[in-house]
């Protein structure tokens, strides 16, 4: 319990340092490498320090026995908390199981919704191509960038409807995403999550990568091909017509809950102050210096 509450405080320690970062960054600049280096730390600190820059709780001294730090400093009340990590450990295995087999189903869903459109294709099983791009079209599924070893645009069938400046639009920024390896990078990452499912900081983390993912995609769509209202108009739009449909990550609407923040980013980002371009830095290096020099608690035999 000691270590999970350990491994929680430095995650949280991290990703604020990582949004602080991420704020001071040029507008154009990828958001994405922030997040990643933040949960490689997150996940490696911690093993590290268990080893090399442990803290033993032992009895409490006289001059901690009558303070108010008791409860932190008490090695028989942290004993006692340990007392629990047969629970602890119970639903950890539980819950990794379940994020196991919730990936398991999601993946055969859609290699299901591949499987399905790839039957229906008249073309001798070549993927469709869509203004210079090949797609896997599907009834609901998309639009979205799926595959580890070779990735695939997918899209739903309306998505061919739209007029073709929206349509390159949608096109473009499941490009990028292929280009990008965005999906392998998501997958990679999520893994953590079979091993710490418990990290509630590991959760946040995660989700602040995938929506800089999706803001990196936005700029480097809006930077290729311009007009960033526009883009934002169908951002909304898709959102609209996809509402009913399953989600997948990478994909044009991102995460639940994201849109609003990708918007806002697109069509009114709020300017940094010289002073604000000076001090986000700095807090982020406290932060960081605070994950540093803490130790990891060891309860002392």
């Amino acid at each position: 319990m000691l270590c999970i509450l350990y491994v929680n405080v430095i995650g949280a320690c991290l990703g604020v340092a990582a949004m602080l970062v991420e704020r001071a960054l040029p507008a154009a600049w990828p958001r994405r490498w922030v997040w990643c280096a933040a949960i490689a730390v997150s996940m490696t600190l911690p093993a590290v320090y268990r080893v090399r820059h442990a803290w033993i709780l032992a009895d409490p001294t006289p001059h901690h026995a009558g303070s108010g730090m008791r409860p932190v400093l008490d090695r028989a009340w942290w004993v006692h908390i340990d007392s629990f990590n047969g629970v602890v450990n119970r639903v950890w295995l539980t819950t990794s199981g379940a994020v196991i087999l919730w990936s398991l189903l999601s993946m055969g869903w859609v290699a299901a919704a591949i499987h399905l459109s790839r039957g229906e294709r008249q073309n001798g099983g070549r993927p469709t191509v869509v203004d210079g791009v090949p797609v896997l079209v599907t009834e609901r599924m998309g639009p979205a960038t799926i595959g580890l070893w070779r990735s695939r645009v997918l899209v739903p069938r309306w998505v061919l409807a739209l007029p073709a400046a929206q349509r390159r639009y949608v096109l473009r920024h499941e490009e990028e995403h292929r280009r990008a390896h965005d999906a392998r990078v998501l997958f990679a990452l999520s893994l953590t999550l079979i091993l710490l499912p418990w990290n509630l900081a590991l959760w946040w983390q995660l989700r602040r990568l995938h929506l800089a993912v999706e803001m990196d995609c936005d700029s480097r769509v809006v930077r290729s091909l311009g007009d960033a209202p526009t883009y934002g108009a169908l951002l909304l739009q898709v959102a609209e017509a996809a509402r009913r449909g399953p989600r997948l990550q990478p994909g044009l609407l991102g995460g639940v809950g994201m849109l609003e923040r990708r918007l806002t980013v697109l069509l009114a980002p709020t300017p940094l102050r010289q002073l604000q371009r000076v001090l986000l830095p700095l807090l982020a290096l406290g932060l960081l210096l605070v994950v540093l020099l803490l130790p990891h608690p060891v309860i002392g035999r």
